[in-house]
């Protein structure tokens, strides 16, 4: 049983070092690579640090609901929420870049029990092939979907001359 936990431990930073490398190369890139991953469609969440005030990027996997868009604050399954939902928390009004479109957005959190909450949770966790229910397993923290609603229209940014 040790050496399984070990693996797993081991398997999961292993995992959390390719979405390292995977969103670097999104913000690297400026949205010209980095979309989708292993068949699933990522974005780039641009919050501010809620003690820092410094801006954070955050390349998560999201589902479409209508307009809005849907992430889910999982962080692995981790019992730790991950920063960007502490951020999100403190302060709603956020970024987002979806391929080189980036626009403000408003971002709600959901939290299990609230009316929309298995309805999103479904739609996120279908897009992802069970992956978040896996993550629920793994953890007695309650993982919560976040909707980020579009503010304006997107915005791509002028090319480099």
């Amino acid at each position: 049983m040790i050496l399984g936990e070990a693996l797993g431990r081991l398997s999961r930073r292993a995992g959390l070092g390719a979405l390292h490398v995977h969103q670097a190369i999104y913000v690297g890139t400026d949205g010209r690579v980095g979309h989708r991953l292993f068949g699933v469609t990522c974005l780039l969440l641009r919050t501010t640090g809620r003690r820092t005030g410094t801006t954070r990027t955050s390349a998560l996997a999201y589902a479409r609901d209508g307009d809005d868009y849907v992430v889910v604050g999982s962080l692995g399954g981790s019992d730790d929420a991950p920063g960007w939902l502490h951020n999100v928390r403190a302060r709603p009004e956020v970024g987002m870049q979806v391929k080189r479109d980036r626009f403000p957005v408003d971002a709600n959190v959901i939290d299990p029990g609230d009316e929309d909450y298995d309805r999103l949770w479904k739609l996120v966790n279908d897009m992802s092939g069970g992956r978040y229910d896996r993550y629920q397993a793994r953890t007695s923290r309650p993982i919560p979907v976040v909707r980020l609603a579009p503010v304006t229209r997107p915005v791509r940014p002028e090319p480099h001359r």
